[in-house]
């Protein structure tokens, strides 16, 4: 395969990135004080809209999504592009479903709204599957993008990962949210950059936009328009529209790290105007990302690098496509790289931010004493960056020799995805629910969606499910057989349907399940219930609310549950 060294220039764009960051940390952290958990966790609710949008976007463009989403797309083709309107549909059931209710109630943590809403066991239930998801997450997150470096300089991969995991502590822990934010905005723009500038360079090297249109045309990358649905096809249309749909709101309205940021500007004005910039940036990223896929298959139509083993992994199609075709060009490798980074830096920072919150809030803060000062409330937020830090680090030590891991986090998202966005629906959207039924749902939902998952997994581990990947030919390759590779349609015996549903669908199942479940069982466990505050149900719904409804989120609060 192509390779390459760093210039000075390459890294001089690589470590000015990682220097900036650590700037910002150092003068949130020592010039700009953050000695309330208020101030750490929320930015004292002062931030502005542009960064606060940009972050939002920073931090849900992780390295994961820069090299797999063009690799996806080169295999099995440009559908994923219409998560492009599964987005903005999020957005809109965010801004007015969801954020009144959070604006309304000012936590700090989002997981407190299940406590007043149902019980302090469904907020434990929540909070424990998003603390597990994130400390599974965090590391394939700085692993895959170090792996690009890897493969570009040649640097060790145990080398790298330490030093850019340390580096994102020290900028999360001493400079908080403001650093988190900020730090996401610089990083932003060298996704951005990084995202253009490859897009362009492999166009031209494509040999411009038309052929890669007729090429991803031939080679059916295009085939978009499939409107027959079909629950177990990959990444159709419906998949990416409904499927994405649900998972996305676990990712903007109900993620923590998202609500956080939400919640750090002044007003429900401010959040709704953060979105609209949001949809942009995450429009423009995604389908920079899609396109990328069709040029590197355009490059590549009659000499496929997977299958005429030039590299061995499919997420390293786009590291190689750029040493080809942008390896001379100075400082453009260091620009890719430092974007690759900065996506897993912003997600990195963020969630730590975030896991931090939610331990205290809601494993720690309990416990604490009545008369715990606010700055030593900050100094134990501090403390726990670090120590989620340290266990991202060292778990990156131990991605690589599990080879099932980066599944095995995938069908996680969507395992803790299900029952979440059911149980936060459920509460504001169906005021006759109660604590039963969001208990019983909630674990009925984490049962089912894991079972249907993890049989999955094993058997596409078995051969059994194969995604339609797209033909691929090594025609052109030196040295190779010329052959056309395609799908097997050897009949082999079908695993049952449940587990050839496709994953885009999981977090929708396990919602659904929830919701049902969680009303059958309140509307027979029903009886005797205090009325439901009118601050926990979202305005859309307040039609269904009893007349005798508590009027007042203080009075509500001052009631023991």
């Amino acid at each position: 395969m192509p390779t390459m060294a760093f210039s000075w220039f390459d890294y001089t764009f690589f470590c000015g990135m990682l220097g900036l960051s650590v700037i910002i940390g150092i003068y949130f952290g020592f010039f700009d004080k953050q000695d309330t958990t208020e101030e750490y966790l929320l930015g004292g609710k002062s931030m502005k809209i542009l960064p606060v949008a940009m972050s939002l976007v920073a931090s849900h463009i992780s390295g994961i999504t820069i090299l797999a989403v063009p690799a996806d797309v080169y295999r099995f083709g440009s559908n994923y592009w219409w998560i492009c309107i599964s987005i903005p549909l999020v957005c809109l059931i965010t801004s007015y479903i969801f954020l009144p209710v959070y604006f309304k109630l000012e936590f700090t943590s989002v997981y407190e709204y299940l406590n007043i809403r149902f019980d302090k066991k469904i907020r434990t239930l929540a909070s424990f599957l998003f603390t597990l998801s994130v400390f599974f997450y965090n590391p394939v997150v700085v692993y895959i993008p170090a792996l690009a470096f890897s493969q570009a300089t040649g640097i060790n991969v145990h080398l790298i990962t330490p030093v850019v995991c340390v580096i994102c502590i020290f900028y999360t822990t001493i400079g908080g949210l403001k650093a988190v934010v900020w730090t996401d905005a610089l990083q932003f723009v060298g996704i951005i950059g990084s995202s253009i500038a490859v897009f362009f360079v492999g166009a031209s090297a494509a040999g411009g936009f038309s052929v890669v249109w007729e090429k991803a045309v031939q080679g059916h990358r295009l085939d978009l328009f499939n409107l027959n649905f079909d629950p177990t096809i990959r990444d159709d249309f419906w998949a990416m529209v409904i499927g994405a749909t649900f998972q996305w709101l676990f990712y903007i309205a109900l993620n923590q790290g998202s609500v956080q940021k939400f919640l750090a500007v002044p007003t429900l004005q401010h959040a709704r105007k953060a979105i609209i910039i949001y949809i942009l940036g995450m429009i423009t990223l995604k389908s920079l990302s899609v396109f990328t896929g069709d040029i590197m298959y355009a490059k590549y139509s009659n000499c496929d690098p997977l299958t005429s083993k030039q590299i061995s992994r499919s997420d390293q199609l786009l590291p190689f496509f750029v040493i080809d075709v942008a390896g001379k060009i100075p400082g453009l490798p260091g620009l890719f790289i430092a974007g690759v980074f900065s996506a897993a830096l912003s997600t990195l920072s963020a969630t730590l931010n975030t896991v931090a919150g939610t331990i205290y809030k809601d494993f720690i803060s309990p416990f604490m004493p009545a008369n715990t000062t606010e700055k030593r409330a900050s100094n134990i937020l501090k403390l726990l960056v670090i120590i989620s830090g340290t266990i991202c680090t060292v778990l990156v030590f131990i991605v690589e020799k599990m080879g099932g891991m980066l599944p095995f986090v995938t069908a996680l998202q969507g395992i803790a995805g299900g029952p979440l966005v059911g149980l936060f629906s459920l509460g504001v959207l169906f005021p006759q629910a109660n604590s039963k039924g969001a208990l019983y749902g909630g674990i009925i939902a984490l049962i089912f969606v894991a079972w249907k998952e993890f049989g999955s997994q094993w058997y596409q581990s078995q051969g059994l499910i194969k995604g339609p990947i797209k033909p691929l030919s090594v025609e052109n390759c030196v040295n190779y057989l010329n052959i056309s590779v395609i799908q097997d349609d050897l009949a082999l015996e079908e695993p049952f349907v449940l587990y050839r549903i496709s994953f885009w669908y999981n977090t929708l199942i396990g919602a659904v399940i929830v919701i049902i479940i969680g009303l059958i069982i309140s509307w027979f466990t029903n009886k005797n219930q205090p009325p439901v505050n009118p601050d926990l149900i979202s305005p859309v719904m307040h039609f269904m609310l009893p007349k005798s409804s508590v009027s007042s989120t203080k009075d509500y609060l001052s009631v023991d549950h």
